[in-house]
């Protein structure tokens, strides 16, 4: 790394099981990477592709729970990609980790078939963008939208292979279309509830290739008690590994 160690933080995901170096400053990855990670079907030895990993929160998440797998992931960001790597490394993994963008669909079918793909992508496709060039790019479409990052997953899952994401609620109807127009079907939606009684801000998104099943809302997930601590449910996830609704 060519930046300075204060420029980043070390910070640990699951409990532990987890360590992550990430910038101080800008994006920084945590919730949202550990929920996505847990709403992932993947099995044992399987191959899975992550669009825009940043600093790696999710795939090692996800490898974390599930071992042996082939990691694949693309990242516009060259520091991120590198950042990745270096984490990936520190982890034991060995992880295919390309410096691209999701608009290049011949990258994503070298990097298929994938029985896996996910991502975390750019959410927002106007408004005024955070301050921060790599933070901007984590949260606000400059350039490809949902369905281009759709588009990129779904040219490297192979048929009948799952595409997970993780959204603002106010996004899901956009992103299940964009997945709708690729070819997925059998699409669940889990709402991610910050407290209950309280509208969903997150959901997580899933859907299988060339699937043909009826939409199905799953039982969401509370994320914190009324007093601000996580519920068992919660911390089961965020703790120690456990899946979000596996399939």
């Amino acid at each position: 790394m060519t930046s300075p160690p204060e420029d980043f933080t070390e910070d640990h995901l699951l409990n532990g099981r987890v360590a992550l170096r990430q910038p101080r400053q800008g994006f920084r990855a945590g919730l949202d990477a550990v929920l996505l990670a847990a709403f992932i079907p993947a099995k044992p030895g399987e191959a899975v592709l992550e669009a825009g990993p940043g600093s790696g929160a999710a795939f090692l998440c996800l490898a974390a729970r599930v071992p042996g797998l082939a990691i694949r992931a693309v990242e516009r960001e060259a520091a991120m990609a590198v950042l990745a790597r270096d984490n990936a490394a520190r982890a034991g993994l060995t992880a295919q980790i390309e410096e691209g963008d999701v608009a290049d669909l011949a990258l994503a079918r070298r990097l298929g078939p994938v029985a896996h793909g996910f991502a975390n992508p750019p959410y927002w496709p106007g408004g005024t963008p955070p301050p921060g060039a790599i933070r901007r790019a984590a949260t606000h479409e400059a350039g490809p939208g949902l369905s281009q990052w759709v588009g990129f997953l779904a040219a490297a899952i192979a048929p009948r292979g799952s595409l997970s994401l993780i959204l603002p609620a106010a996004r899901f109807d956009a992103a299940a279309a964009a997945m709708r127009a690729a070819g997925f079907g059998a699409m669940e939606l889990l709402p991610l509830w910050p407290r209950a009684g309280i509208a969903a801000k997150r959901v997580l998104l899933r859907a299988r290739q060339g699937a043909r099943g009826p939409a199905k809302v799953l039982p969401g997930l509370v994320l914190h008690e009324a007093d601000g601590r996580f519920t068992e449910a919660a911390e089961a996830i965020l703790r120690d590994a456990a899946p979000i609704n596996p399939n």
